[in-house]
């Protein structure tokens, strides 16, 4: 367990982004609204923190950023209108997203990159460790990542981040680890952390994805750390820092991750998500493949 004993509860989300990848469909609704299939994307994460006993969650908004709480609130009227017609199935669907966790919401007034969303979540937080899920990842619920970054996190104290083995050509668009291995196949001891950076300079192909289990110490961290790449308050520095001198608050380690991943930040894997999870639907799926092998056959 961690130096505290104390359980993991409580996730964050930061959702306080413009989405301008995705205008104009963001232009007057959250990039974290748009669906994915037939849920918003961001539900899929509340829902990956549920299952992963973290029913205490923040979401970390700006401004037109409404429709997230009103998602994940309840909505008697349509309920009623759903319950008098006899529709239990589309009525049990509206009522899953209002009783997945117990939500909160706190205004990321001036965006100020991600560690500052961050440290936005500390007066909720408290001393205790702590997730954090970016909206743009979803990870497929068959894989369960987050409970194995909180049993190691629970192993080994200090924080836990998320990391996936990359094309070397493409590391230029995440965070990059220099990592040693430890006595677990899929966990990592990270030494440092470079923010996207260039092929030749990268200590190695293991790209960190939206996923970290954090050490409370790492608010007292983000409060000293000065902007970075972009201007901002990037996470990564923070981690870099905890990762050279672990007296700050305990090391910083990494679970490779294998398994399936979706990613809805960029248009074209917007696509793609939305095709795989599709096929994979036992209710959409038979139909879907039939009719997505036809089109390819025709079109190709």
């Amino acid at each position: 367990m961690t130096p505290s004993h104390t359980r993991i509860s409580k996730a964050v989300i930061p959702a306080a982004g413009l989405g301008t990848r995705f205008l104009p469909a963001t232009k007057a609704t959250p990039k974290e609204m748009l669906p994915v299939v037939d849920k918003p994307a961001i539900q899929y994460v509340v829902e990956e923190a549920a299952a992963a006993g973290l029913l205490d969650v923040l979401m970390v908004t700006g401004r037109n950023k409404r429709p997230l709480e009103d998602h994940f609130d309840r909505n008697y009227e349509l309920e009623e209108a759903l319950h008098r017609k006899g529709d239990e199935s589309r009525l049990a669907r509206v009522q899953e997203s209002s009783d997945l966790a117990t939500m909160h919401y706190v205004r990321q007034g001036n965006p100020r990159g991600l560690g500052h969303a961050v440290l936005c979540a500390a007066p909720h937080v408290g001393d205790q460790p702590f997730a954090v899920l970016l909206g743009d990842d979803l990870i497929d619920p068959r894989d369960p990542l987050l409970q194995r970054m909180i049993e190691v996190q629970e192993e080994h104290g200090g924080s836990v981040i998320a990391l996936m083995e990359v094309d070397p050509a493409q590391i230029h668009l995440y965070g990059c680890a220099a990592a040693a291995p430890t006595g677990d196949d899929d966990v990592v001891k990270v030494s440092d952390l470079v923010e996207k950076p260039d092929q030749a300079e990268a200590p190695s192909n293991l790209a960190i994805i939206g996923r970290y289990v954090l050490d409370p110490a790492v608010f007292e961290v983000l409060r000293k750390t000065e902007p970075g790449r972009g201007g901002e308050i990037q996470l990564t520095d923070a981690l870099q820092a905890l990762a050279a001198d672990p007296s700050l608050g305990g090391p910083v380690h990494g679970v490779v991750f294998k398994g399936r991943r979706y990613d809805t930040g960029d248009r074209g894997d917007y696509l793609r998500a939305i095709v795989r999870l599709a096929c994979e639907r036992e209710d959409l799926g038979p139909d879907f493949r039939a009719w997505l092998r036809s089109y390819v056959t025709e079109e190709m």
